[in-house]
C-alpha cells in the first residue's frame, strides 16, 4: 500500500494547459475565429441529425452513415474546443488528472469512431457505384447497426490501454501542458520515465487504425473511379464523380492535420510549437464544421429536407 501511495502521489492532481504557447497575447482574438467554427459546428450537426431523425425518406444507409458521422463530429470537438475557449478567456487553465485522462480518451475515441466511419461511407460509395443491384442486400439495416458499434468498439479498444500506459508513469512534478487540449503523447511527455512504449504503442495504433482505413479507402476509390470511367454516358461519370469529390474533400480535410500532428509529435522536432497546436486545432474543428456543409451541400434530398426544416414556409 506504501508503494500505491507513493506512485499514486507521482501523479500531479491536475495539469496546467496554456493554450497556444508563443501566442497568447493573441489568445483573445483566436477565441473568435475557434468560438464561431465551434458554433456553427455545433448547429450543423444538430440541424442534420434532426433533419435524418424527423424525415423517414432519409433512414437510408448513406443518411444513417452521415448521422453517425455527425455524432463523431459533436464528440470530438465538444471533447475539445469548450477548454480551449476557457484557457483563452483566461476562465480557467486548470484541468485535473482525471479529467485530462477523460478528454484524451473521449478526443481520440471518436477520431478513430469518425475514421471508421468514413471508411464505411467509402465502402458504401464502391457498392453505390460498382455493385448498384447488391447494395440493399449488403446495406441492411443490421449492417449499419454493426458499423456504429464497431466504430465505438474499435476506438475503445485502441484508446482503453493508454490510459493505463500513462497511469504507470511517474510526473516528478511536472505539470505544464503547451496545448489546448490533454493528448495522449503531449501527457507522456511530461513523465520523467521512460516513454518508449507509449511511443510505440501509439504509433502501431496510428498506423493500424487511421492508417489502414486511409489504406482502404484510397483502394476503394480507384475502385470506384476505374468503374465511373467504364460508364456509358458523361452525364453518369460527371454525377458519380461528384459523388465522390465531396467525400474525397472530408477525407483529405479530417486526416492531414490529424496525421500532421500525429507525426510532429514523433519526428518534427523543428515544427514550431504553435504551428503544431494550431494544426492539432484544426482536426478537431474543421471536419465537424465542414461535414454537414458539404454533404448538405452536395446532396439534393437533405438540402431539400434542411431548407423544409429551417424556412417552413406557411406550414
Amino acid at each position: 500500500t506504501m508503494a500505491a501511495l507513493n506512485q499514486s502521489s507521482s501523479w500531479p492532481s491536475s495539469f496546467l494547459l496554456l493554450g497556444i504557447s508563443g501566442l497568447e497575447d493573441f489568445h483573445t482574438w483566436l477565441s473568435i475565429p475557434f468560438c464561431l467554427m465551434y458554433t456553427a459546428a455545433l448547429l450543423g450537426n444538430l440541424i442534420l441529425l434532426v433533419v435524418i431523425g424527423r424525415e423517414r425518406s432519409l433512414h437510408q444507409p448513406m443518411y444513417l452513415l452521415l448521422a453517425m458521422l455527425a455524432v463523431a463530429d459533436l464528440t470530438l470537438s465538444s471533447s475539445t474546443v469548450p477548454k480551449a475557449l476557457s484557457i483563452f478567456w483566461s476562465l480557467s487553465k486548470e484541468i485535473s488528472f482525471q479529467a485530462c485522462l477523460t478528454q484524451m480518451f473521449f478526443t481520440h475515441l471518436s477520431f478513430i469512431a469518425e475514421s471508421t466511419i468514413l471508411l464505411a461511407m467509402a465502402f458504401d460509395r464502391y457498392v453505390a457505384i460498382c455493385h448498384p443491384l447488391r447494395y440493399a442486400m449488403v446495406f441492411t439495416f443490421s449492417v449499419m447497426a454493426k458499423i456504429g458499434l464497431a466504430a465505438v468498439t474499435r476506438g475503445f479498444a485502441v484508446m482503453f490501454p493508454t490510459i493505463f500506459l500513462l497511469l504507470r508513469l511517474p510526473f516528478c512534478g511536472h505539470h505544464v501542458l503547451p496545448h489546448t487540449y490533454c493528448e495522449h503523447m503531449g501527457i507522456a511527455r511530461l513523465a520523467c520515465a521512460d516513454i518508449s512504449l507509449n511511443v510505440w504503442y501509439g504509433f502501431a495504433t496510428t498506423l493500424l487504425s487511421p492508417g489502414v482505413d486511409i489504406l482502404l479507402i484510397g483502394v476503394s476509390y480507384v475502385l470506384i473511379l476505374r468503374a465511373v470511367f467504364r460508364l456509358p454516358s458523361q452525364e453518369a461519370q460527371l454525377k458519380a464523380v461528384g459523388t465522390c469529390s465531396s467525400h474525397a474533400f472530408v477525407i483529405f480535410v479530417f486526416y492531414t492535420p490529424a496525421l500532421f500532428s500525429f507525426f510532429a509529435h514523433r519526428f518534427g522536432h523543428e515544427v514550431p510549437l504553435p504551428l503544431h497546436i494550431l494544426l492539432a486545432n484544426l482536426y478537431v474543428l474543421l471536419p465537424p464544421l465542414l461535414n454537414p456543409i458539404v454533404y448538405t451541400m452536395k446532396n439534393k434530398l437533405i438540402w431539400e429536407k434542411v431548407t423544409q426544416v429551417l424556412f417552413r414556409t406557411g406550414r
